[in-house]
């Protein structure tokens, strides 16, 4: 990304991404130093409202002009005990007035709400980072709570770190008397304060917020303009404190974005913007039919929304009868989709199963989380690939599209739809946790520069029998893609059957003769692997001897990682799967290039067990499933020792 936005973009909420803003509140006299970027993490209680806190600090982040990258960590349950340690929420993010990929592996400041917050965050705080805790809630009960025998802000452990108490509860209070408010409801504001003060200290935009919490609260005023006043008390709280002598300035990334119009995205709302620019670029209603289950569920809301550009969305009672709609509407013409998790894709296995038999283009989206089972239902993790390639009775054969950033979601859905559309199969559209509920700057695509998806229905025969009868035969295959005609029901001439016993070729007649179920299955794999995808491209500038390969949403920790080997002179090549079924025609040819090739995923090595099983390369996996991405750092350590080694 080398040359300067052009134009802004303006959010549902009002704020503008990509314009060039200054604070709408002066920092006052006090010393301004320039930062090239910083990490930040919100953390609190589930109910402190850490993960609305970090996205408005993301949102004007975003609309003052910085590269940005954020990762939301929250638990599993609805409601956790407050004060607990499994009960922490935190929203980290990382921006810079440069390019980054990352949210960041240390953070430089940290906002702890409680102690349980300061507990489960501190070991990720490097010596000299900045912590700012709300001493209110450092009371004795709290700190025995989460195991902490003295409290940290009096027993020195805190020494190494710039320490600032703050009693973030009791100044919201105070600065909420005149409203009519309980002390409970005035307390809720807190996070407010935080954000205030945090936008102070780095200088954020303030409008954005304030318009959101306008219309957020539009039917409950008082409660709007509690929330704007906690937010501008706390930012004068850090224009007039003593304990913070210094504010930051983080420019905005300039020369990180080509021109055009951005906005701040997450992977699951890129995802869904993706599915209805495919429809519309095919020319079909797009039909979703979903169970919800995190972490896909944003994608059924988010659709819900969209009825005026031909979108149905069903949520159904189970996972099977969300698939079983989808794979009806995809018989009746539409774009059908169905979301999911690893749980979900268990159940829906038959129903795929039988998509690939019916021949019938399905988008089957898999937002991967921790498992085995329920797992981690707000963890991530890529360990559902193998069950993607694999997890059906039978040979049954189904691509899989693999996005490597959440704006990378919409182009990966275009390109799921593709080959679903043009080839007639389920596609599997594997994003994750980590991308569904991060968030990065996207350009926002001109129509013109979207792919023409349109397709043609069968319109009457296409077989003439010896006897020269014109017919419509249902598997009669296209010679250049092998897939087979689409017929809308109810069009006249082109009744056929469809079920999920072996069809006679060309006919789609029943049959069970053994030598046209290996003609069929041979003929279902052949279409699969000869989809038209393109060539893996390899960043290697200098003649390296080690190549990382990966997939998904490694990416921008192991681009980061590669970016600090070079840095130190080393020597680094780097190729990263869209299609991991087919693989790209040339990957064996890449993989042979090399002395050494590292596979980092976050499973137990289900690529590298791919690739070795294909290519009969001798890969070295480097895994993690601990349900948070690799750190860069960690990421180069690994690379280095496999240069050496």
């Amino acid at each position: 990304m080398t040359s300067q936005v052009s134009s802004p973009a303006e959010h549902a909420d009002g704020t503008v991404v990509g314009e060039q803003r200054k604070p709408a509140v002066d920092p006052g006299d006090k010393d301004v130093r320039r930062l090239d970027r910083v990490i930040i993490r919100f953390a609190g209680d589930s109910g402190d409202g850490m993960q609305l806190t970090g996205d408005r600090f993301t949102s004007e982040t975003a609309s003052f002009g910085n590269d940005l990258s954020t990762l939301p960590n929250f638990p599993a349950e609805i409601r956790a005990p407050a004060g607990t340690l499994p009960g922490v929420s935190s929203f980290q993010l990382h921006f810079a007035d440069h390019d980054i990929l990352t949210p960041g592996d240390a953070p430089n400041v940290l906002v702890a709400m409680n102690p349980a917050a300061l507990k489960a965050n501190i070991g990720d705080m490097p010596r000299g980072a900045e912590i700012i805790v709300n001493t209110d809630e450092f009371t004795k009960r709290a700190l025995q709570k989460v195991g902490y025998g003295a409290s940290p802000l009096e027993d020195g452990s805190l020494d190494g770190f710039s320490l600032h108490p703050v009693p973030l509860t009791t100044l919201t209070v105070e600065a909420l008397k005149e409203f009519d408010l309980t002390r409970k409801e005035a307390e809720r504001s807190k996070n407010m304060f935080a954000l205030g003060l945090l936008s102070w200290m780095y200088h954020r935009p303030t409008e954005g917020t304030e318009r959101f919490l306008k219309t957020k609260f539009a039917k409950k005023p008082d409660i709007a303009a509690a929330n704007i006043a906690a937010y501008r008390a706390g930012w004068n709280f850090g224009e007039t404190t003593e304990d913070f002598a210094v504010s930051y300035e983080v420019a905005p990334a300039a020369t990180a974005f080509p021109p055009g119009v951005y906005r701040n995205i997450s992977g699951n709302l890129a995802l869904a913007h993706g599915l209805i620019a495919a429809s519309r670029q095919a020319d079909l209603p797009l039909f979703l039919g979903s169970y919800p289950i995190t972490p896909a569920s944003d994608i059924l809301h988010e659709l819900s929304k969209h009825k005026n550009f031909g979108v149905r969305t069903f949520q159904a009672e189970d996972e099977i009868a969300g698939i079983g709609a989808a794979l009806g509407a995809a018989f009746g013409g539409s774009l059908a989709v169905t979301t999911t998790s690893g749980p979900g894709v268990a159940l829906k296995s038959e129903t795929i199963g039988l998509a690939v038999s019916l021949e019938l283009p399905l988008l089957v989206v898999d937002i991967q989380r921790g498992g085995p089972s329920t797992g981690l239902p707000t963890k991530t993790e890529q360990a559902d690939l193998l069950q993607a390639m694999f997890g059906r009775n039978g040979e049954a054969p189904v691509p899989v599209v693999a996005p490597r950033t959440p704006a990378d979601c919409f182009d990966a859905a275009l390109e799921a739809a593709r080959i679903a559309l043009a080839y007639r199969t389920p596609v599997f559209l594997l994003s994750d946790g980590y991308l569904a509920n991060g968030s990065e700057p996207w350009r926002v695509p001109e129509i013109e520069e979207l792919p023409d998806l349109r397709v043609r229905f069968a319109q009457g025969p296409n077989h003439t029998l010896d006897d020269g009868t014109e017919v419509f035969w249902p598997y009669k295959r296209d010679p250049g893609t092998l897939a087979r005609p689409w017929a809308i029901p109810g069009t006249p001439g082109l009744e056929h059957r469809i079920g999920g016993i072996e069809k006679q070729d060309g006919t789609g007649n029943i049959s069970y003769d053994p030598a046209n179920h290996d003609l069929m299955v041979r003929t279902r794999q052949a279409k699969i692997d000869g989809i038209d995808v393109p060539d893996i491209e390899v960043d290697d500038p200098d003649g390296a001897r080690t190549l990382v390969l990966g997939w998904g949403s490694t990416y921008g920790p192991i681009t980061a990682a590669v970016r600090r080997v070079r840095k130190e002179g080393g020597r680094i090549a780097q190729a990263h799967l869209r299609h991991l079924n087919p693989f790209p025609a040339n990957l064996g040819t890449v993989l042979a290039g090399y002395d050494r090739v590292v596979v980092p995923e976050m499973n137990l090595g289900q690529l590298a067990t791919l690739v070795r099983a294909k290519y009969l390369v001798d890969a070295d996996s480097y895994n993690q499933v601990n349900g948070m991405p690799f750190k860069a750092e960690q990421l180069a350590t690994a690379l280095k020792e496999a240069i050496d080694g």
